[in-house]
């Protein structure tokens, strides 16, 4: 007999290996049996079984579900399992705080085992799948109305049964399913579910079943005949009242004496007030029949209460209108945030917009910008303007549908999804919802969560939004959407043309300064418990943070060397320092330490073959260093730093194209054919991408070629074409104020990107020279010195 082995050992620790494509991950059950196209759920505990559906899950693999044949096993082997099992699917996948490992699965098909794989910390089988034999014939027919007919009866006798239940078997037309049904609810051991399991002819698996049902069938109607003669031994009056007595008896034992019926008397209540529409209503009064029916002791009793609970809590009546101050929606946004003109004034002509039309469809505003740069923050500003409640719910790392539709109530632990959850805490139909990160969502195994948000974020449809868990339709057209994203890429194409673009761009040195003098340093000090009187920081001190200390976009790593600077003094003021502190450059420097970023400008040689490029990352700006470099050898090029596809096919462009122009250039065409060219960019362990590095690649070559060296004041961005067009590229506000701050004196620009110079601060426009290329021959005018 051979065991699994041991889950934790070696080499499953160093190496996870695939499972291969034709074998299946095998989870021994004790006593259960799973039959084809019916939906149980698995509870595992055993370590083997762990590691075997988290590798299913991994791998989205189905798992095959095999009895046991000692159920006191606790490490079978391959002898102490039977030989036909079914395949599953795995539907859902939870584990509790308690450590236990749930999921829900989904038979598919008969399997049976030929032979098991070895070297896996769990059992992997290899076999055949059981094809369901034909369902036509008269015998076959004749056999599933009998069956049909018995399990009707069952279900007459046993009115507890769900509902769900029946309108399943009503609804099924195959014999083969009605029997794996019947046969998975008999109340009979696991060894003999087992046997229906392997019968795979239809014939003599639909007798085996009808045989146990009419023996079922036989105890229930003696069951049911004792019970009426029970009942009828005794008085109708005599009944009710022992029941009542025995009823008053246990609840005042429970200290609970009258609770009931004054909760459920009180809920009614509160379904009446809380002003749902007519179907709502309906459900909720339906849903309480149901509770005034069922046994406090049942677990359906606690299922439907929550399930009340949840419906009386929402606020379904129509939101009260509110008037809307612009002027001080504008003061609320200058006081919050600093700069950003157009995208207050944009936020301002929305909320007018609103203001003339309360019950318009407005637009799903989303805010994309790179970290720090205030987008949550301008979301709980529109809140404060409005008046109205605000709510963030977060969707980075967000991967299963169910969180934004919320789980059928069907499931253990059901609960709405975070839309609905987030408007019962914010109390209000008409709250500023902030949608933080939608870019970061991700699909899984469990559906994707993106698609469910099409719903939500489209005007036309949301006002009849329905989530799983409440399965009633909830007006989100009154939610004020707001969303936010670092970048769009990722964002897919129907879910972004749902929303409006608004872009936030990195913050120049200026502006950094005004918010750290506004927001940042009042915020750390409060934070440090520090007061304004007892510390002065210098204009000339926080330039030197952000000009040597930090390197971002955004402001946070600003707000974060404040933090140290303040935390520096806040020690000394708590050892009994008395007297104003005043913070210069010389005391950010002892504390802070050597300065951690330096003019880059400053750090290159002026050598022919280096040139400066400006990049666009999801954090900002950047400038990008091309070297160029030849060596004897036969006409090769290299090109390493780990360059993305497009970024290789732009440097073998611009080589193209300056081979073409050797003669113009006076460039010894003989020497492409006995050099080999070298284009490295530096921070090779950062992958970098995208054709705006091609005029910087063609001025490198040119200037190595050439023997000229590039201005070291100058950068440059553009994609080229082998005509030698100089073609537009994106991202040139960020990519501009990243020079600025990076010491460069003159930018060389695409002449088609002349309409976002309008977009660039003013404050950078006027430190910088722009130089406007049509084609490649100015932009070796303008770089190369001499």
């Amino acid at each position: 007999m051979t065991a699994p082995p041991d889950v934790n050992s070696d080499a499953d620790q160093n190496v996870r290996r695939p499972v291969p494509a034709d074998a299946l991950i095998v989870v021994p059950m004790r006593n259960m049996v799973l039959f084809p196209e019916v939906v149980l759920p698995v509870t595992v505990g055993r370590a083997s079984s762990v590691a075997a559906i988290q590798q299913a899950v991994r791998e989205q693999r189905q798992i095959l579900l095999v009895l046991q044949r000692d159920p006191q096993n606790n490490q079978p082997g391959t002898d102490d399992l039977h030989r036909v099992g079914t395949v599953a699917n795995i539907l859902r996948y939870v584990t509790s705080p308690e450590g236990g490992h749930h999921l829900v699965c989904q038979g598919v098909q008969r399997f049976r085992i030929g032979e098991f794989v070895e070297g896996y910390p769990f059992l992997l089988a290899k076999g055949v799948h059981l094809v369901e034999p034909a369902t036509t014939g008269s015998e076959v027919e004749a056999r599933f109305l009998v069956l049909r007919d018995q399990v009707r009866e069952v279900f007459d006798l046993l009115p507890q049964a769900p509902a769900e239940l029946r309108q399943t078997v009503e609804a099924t037309t195959s014999p083969g399913l009605m029997a794996d049904l019947a046969a998975t609810y008999l109340d009979v051991e696991p060894a003999e579910k087992q046997g229906l399991l392997e019968t795979v002819d239809l014939v003599p698996r639909l007798d085996r079943v009808s045989k146990l049902l009419a023996h079922r069938l036989e105890v229930l109607r003696l069951s049911a005949e004792i019970g009426k003669q029970t009942k009828a031994s005794l008085d109708t009056r005599q009944r009710e009242v022992l029941l009542r007595e025995q009823m008053a008896a246990i609840q005042r034992e429970l200290g609970e004496e009258g609770s009931n019926k004054q909760e459920l008397a009180d809920l009614e209540k509160a379904i009446g007030a809380a002003k749902m529409p007519a179907d709502v209503e309906a459900v909720a009064r339906k849903e309480l029949r149901r509770l005034q029916r069922t046994p406090e002791a049942a677990g359906e009793y606690g299922m439907i209460r929550t399930y009340l609970d949840i419906l009386v809590e929402l606020p379904w009546a129509p939101p009260e209108s509110k008037d809307i101050d612009i002027v001080e929606a504008r003061r609320i946004l200058d006081a919050d945030h600093f700069g950003l003109e157009k995208i207050k004034q944009r936020i301002v002509e929305y909320l007018a917009v609103r203001k003339l039309a309360p019950g318009g469809k407005a637009p799903i505003l989303c805010f994309v910008g790179p970290p720090g740069v205030g987008k949550t923050s301008l979301g709980q500003s529109i809140a404060r303007a409005m008046g109205r409640k605000f709510v963030r719910v977060s969707l980075g790392g967000v991967h299963d549908e169910a969180e934004i539709r919320g789980h059928r109530r069907t499931y253990v632990g059901a609960m709405p999804g975070n839309i609905i959850q987030s408007i019962r805490k914010a109390g209000a139909r008409d709250c500023v919802m902030m949608l933080d990160e939608i870019d970061k969502m991700g699909a899984g195994i469990h559906g994707d969560p993106s698609a469910a948000m099409l719903e939500v974020l489209d005007p036309e449809q949301n006002s009849t939004f329905r989530d799983n868990y409440l399965d009633v339709p909830f007006d989100l057209s009154r939610v004020i959407f707001i969303t936010t994203a670092n970048m769009l890429e990722t964002i897919p194409g129907p879910l972004r043309d749902r929303m409006e673009i608004i872009s936030l761009s990195s913050y120049t040195a200026g502006e950094k300064l005004q918010i750290a003098k506004r927001y940042l340093v009042r915020r750390q000090l409060e934070a440090n418990g520090l007061r304004p009187e007892q510390v002065e920081i210098e204009d000339a001190a926080l330039n030197r943070i952000i000009e040597s200390y930090t390197r971002e976009a955004g402001v946070r790593s600003l707000e974060r060397e404040i933090g140290r600077v303040l935390r520096h003094i806040a020690v000394e003021v708590a050892e009994g320092a008395t007297g104003p502190k005043h913070v210069d450059v010389a005391m950010v420097e002892r504390i802070l330490g050597a300065p951690r970023f330096e003019n880059e400008v400053a750090m290159r040689s002026t050598v022919p073959g280096v040139a400066t490029g400006l990049a666009w990352t999801p954090v900002g700006g950047d400038i990008l260093f091309i070297e160029a470099t030849r060596t004897p050898g036969g006409g090769k090029l290299m090109l390493t730093g780990q360059l993305g596809e497009v970024m290789r096919e732009s440097a073998q462009a611009a080589l193209s194209l300056l081979k073409s122009m050797a003669i113009p250039l006076r460039i010894d065409a003989a020497s492409f054919d006995k050099s080999d060219i070298h284009v490295h960019v530096p921070a090779g362990a950062t992958p970098k991408d995208g054709p705006s590095a091609g005029v910087a690649m063609f001025v490198a070559l040119a200037s190595l070629l050439m023997g000229r060296t590039v201005r070291s004041d100058t950068a440059m961005t553009g994609e080229i074409s082998l005509r030698g067009l100089v073609l537009p590229v994106g991202g040139i506000k960020e990519k501009v104020v990243a020079a600025a701050a990076a010491g460069i004196r003159r930018v060389m620009l695409p002449a088609r990107n002349k309409r976002d110079y309008d977009d660039i601060p003013e404050e950078v426009r006027k430190s910088l020279e722009f130089i406007w290329l049509d084609r490649v021959d100015d932009a070796i005018a303008q770089a190369l010195q001499a």
